[in-house]
C-alpha cells in the first residue's frame, strides 16, 4: 500500500485524473493511492494506514449558502483527516478548497472578499515559513492560484507561513503535521492550462481573456513541486 493517499473532491473527472497525475508526480510517486469523495467515503478504504494525505481542490466553496448531501458529507471527511493530522497520527497537505474547510473547522473566518483569478503568483514566506520543513527555504515561491474565497485569518492555532498582498493567508502549519494552502503546488503550466480549459465558464477568469490568460500560464515558471518533494520527505520521516 502507497504510503501517501490522494483525496479528490472535484466533481469533473478530467480535471480529478489530471490532478492525481499532478500530485504523483509532484511527489515523485511511481503510484499514488486514491479515493473519490463524492463517489466514495472514507471507509471505502483503509485510511487511517496512510502516513500522508494530499487533499486537491474543488469547484465547491465553504461559504455556499446552500450545500447538498455531497458537499457536506465531503467535508465531514476532509475534518476527519485534519483531525488525524492533527493528533500527529498522519501528515496532511489540503489545498485550496481544503484551506477553507480547515479553517472553519479550526474556528477561524472564511470570507470571500480577497478572489484570486487564474494566474501564477509570488508569495513571500514569513519567518516561520523560511524555517518551516515544507514550506521554506523561501523566501520566496512561485504557485498557480484560482480561488473565490479564501481564510479571513491564521486560524487559532495555526501558524502563517505565506502570504501575499492579493491574498493574506497563502499558507499556513498546525502543529507539525497539518497544512493548508491556498494555491496549488501540484500544477505545471500545463497542468493548470488544461485545468482552466474544464472550468472556462466557472468564474475564475473571465472567459472573453481565456487565450490571453492561457498564454500567461503556459509561460509562467513555478516551483510547487519543490515544495512537494519536501512534502514527500517529512511523510516519511
Amino acid at each position: 500500500m502507497s504510503s501517501v493517499l490522494y483525496v479528490c473532491v472535484r466533481p469533473e473527472r478530467m480535471a480529478a485524473d489530471a490532478e492525481h497525475r499532478s500530485f504523483r508526480r509532484g511527489l515523485d510517486l511511481t503510484t499514488l493511492d486514491r479515493v473519490d469523495l463524492l463517489h466514495a467515503s472514507l471507509e471505502t478504504v483503509e485510511w487511517q494506514q496512510y502516513d500522508g494525505f494530499v487533499v486537491g481542490g474543488s469547484p465547491f466553496n465553504v461559504t455556499d449558502a446552500e450545500k447538498g448531501e455531497h458537499q457536506r458529507a465531503v467535508e465531514h471527511d476532509l475534518e476527519r483527516i485534519a483531525r488525524r493530522a492533527l493528533d500527529g497520527h498522519a501528515t496532511a497537505l489540503f489545498t485550496c478548497y481544503g484551506i477553507g474547510v480547515v479553517t472553519r473547522m479550526l474556528g477561524g473566518g472564511v470570507h470571500t472578499d480577497q478572489p484570486e483569478p487564474a494566474s501564477a503568483t509570488t508569495v513571500e514566506l514569513t519567518d516561520a515559513g523560511v524555517a518551516d520543513p515544507v514550506l521554506g527555504p523561501g523566501p520566496a515561491l512561485s504557485v498557480f492560484t484560482a480561488h473565490k474565497e479564501s481564510a479571513r485569518e491564521t486560524p487559532p492555532g495555526a501558524v502563517l507561513l505565506a502570504t501575499n498582498d492579493a491574498c493574506t493567508v497563502q499558507a499556513y502549519r498546525v502543529g507539525e503535521r497539518l497544512y493548508a494552502t491556498q494555491f496549488h503546488p501540484e500544477a505545471s503550466p500545463q497542468d493548470f492550462a488544461d485545468r482552466m480549459a474544464v472550468y472556462r465558464a466557472s468564474g475564475y477568469f473571465d472567459p472573453r481573456d481565456y487565450e490571453r490568460t492561457e498564454r500567461a500560464i503556459l509561460d509562467a515558471s513555478v516551483d510547487g513541486h519543490d515544495l512537494l518533494a519536501r512534502f514527500s520527505r517529512l511523510v516519511g520521516d
